[in-house]
């Protein structure tokens, strides 16, 4: 028996627009739909409005007080430690999307 598909994950994860100009941070429990639903500007607000739609980076947690906790520490973080975190897990800036769309 493989515990780990008992298991609910929960992800933390950025996105940016084209230009890499315009972060955003959240958190949900399906990062496949998620993401979807930025990229056919289904969620209202600021990511419809900045065009922010390119996943660069993603963390996994398995509780949703942790993964909550994250993201708040992630959106307090200043912009220059953002970019960093996202250097050092994707340098390239590229959307990762495709890559955990076929890891499914």
């Amino acid at each position: 028996m493989n515990l780990c598909n008992n298991l609910t994950m929960y992800y933390v994860y950025i996105l940016s627009n084209k230009n890499n100009t315009v972060l955003y941070i959240g958190v949900t429990n399906n990062l496949v739909r998620r993401v979807y639903e930025h990229k056919q500007k289904f969620v209202q607000g600021f990511t419809k409005t900045y065009n922010v739609d390119k996943l660069v980076y993603y963390e996994i947690l398995y509780d949703p007080y942790n993964a909550i906790t994250r993201e708040k520490q992630l959106k307090g973080l200043k912009r220059k430690k953002k970019d960093m975190l996202i250097n050092n897990f994707n340098p390239d800036w590229h959307d990762l999307y495709q890559d955990i769309c076929n890891s499914v």
